[in-house]
């Protein structure tokens, strides 16, 4: 036998053995993809909001979603295209907004973000629920500045909403400013004094409250129990 029918009888021998591989289904093959190369859950939301986008481009929550994890990623060239894309399709996406300021500050580009604020701020600044939405989504990008200007937007548009006062003492006590913040409160409670977890700061805070009796503004159902017993009282 000569070298090369030798060589040409081992090769068919090894492609024959069963764990060769030269004979594996494709099935087989993923089963024998070790742990450590599988995609991570975060890839696997990317991958997931990558299919939206692929089925409808102009969904601006799913660009949003994608900048996040772009933004988590640190990724921030990415994710502003990606909140630019978002804002395209809806221009008032108040999340989208505060993301995009964000990855520019971290992109070091202020200018920009700065100019992209103002303007973002003063479209909102017509509604007191638009420079409220505005300002809590300031706030999630732990962008405090801009939600205190918000905050005290939305409370000259609405300066009797006890939610509004609220989250404003809530902005000064995380700041450690504790007389704008007690005073913020106290007017919150004063607007509204169904709110134990103001109620609950108050008392932290070492502020005596005092809850106001309801007066009872229906009183059939009290005429009713009076002329009941008046009833029952006749021999």
């Amino acid at each position: 036998m000569t070298r090369k029918t030798q060589s040409i009888g081992l090769a068919i021998v090894i492609c024959t053995l069963p764990l060769a591989g030269c004979g594996l289904s494709s099935r087989d093959r993923k089963t024998q993809i070790p742990d450590d190369v599988k995609t991570t859950p975060a890839e696997q939301k990317k991958a997931k909001v990558l299919k939206q986008i692929d089925r409808n481009f102009q969904n601006p929550q799913a660009h949003f979603k994608l900048g996040q994890l772009y933004q988590d990623d640190g990724l921030w060239t990415h994710a502003a295209n990606e909140y630019r894309i978002a804002l395209n399709f809806d221009p008032a996406y108040k999340q989208a907004q505060a993301a995009r300021i964000k990855v520019l500050m971290q992109l070091g580009d202020n200018t920009k973000a700065e100019f992209l604020a103002d303007e973002y701020m003063s479209q909102a600044s017509t509604s007191a629920a638009g420079s409220l939405n505005l300002a809590l989504a300031f706030q999630k990008q732990q962008l405090d500045d801009y939600a205190l200007d918000c905050y005290q937007r939305a409370l000259r548009l609405a300066p009797n909403s006890a939610k509004i006062n609220r989250q404003i003492a809530y902005y000064y006590l995380s700041k450690n400013d504790t007389a704008r913040g007690k005073d913020y409160l106290m007017r919150s409670f004063d607007l509204d004094w169904n709110q134990p977890e103001v109620a609950g700061e108050l008392g932290r805070l070492d502020v005596e409250i005092q809850i106001p009796r309801k007066t009872q503004k229906h009183t059939k159902k009290l005429d009713k129990i009076v002329e009941q017993s008046d009833k029952e009282m006749v021999p």
